[in-house]
């Protein structure tokens, strides 16, 4: 559980509410990773755009590859996300 404030999702208005709407719909619930970043709605909004084209746009690098890549980057920096 993380220390940092997070907006709960009952009180989420606008672009914070949009994006966690799309979070459920992708995943079926918020995500700390996501959740986390409620304060700032627009940072999150930012990152899920990066996200989205770093894992699902064009590129030389099959979508297969690029979740290998993500995951051994995880787990070198022991990272559980």
């Amino acid at each position: 559980m993380s220390w940092i404030h997070r907006v709960p999702e009952k009180e989420a208005t606008g672009l914070l509410k949009r994006q966690f709407d799309a979070a459920v719909e992708r995943a079926g619930r918020i995500w700390n990773i996501v959740h986390v970043q409620s304060v700032n709605p627009l940072v999150l909004d930012s990152g899920m755009r990066f996200y989205s084209a770093v894992m699902k746009g064009a590129s030389p690098l099959s979508r297969t590859q690029r979740e290998m890549l993500a995951t051994v980057v995880s787990v070198e920096l022991d990272c559980h996300y």
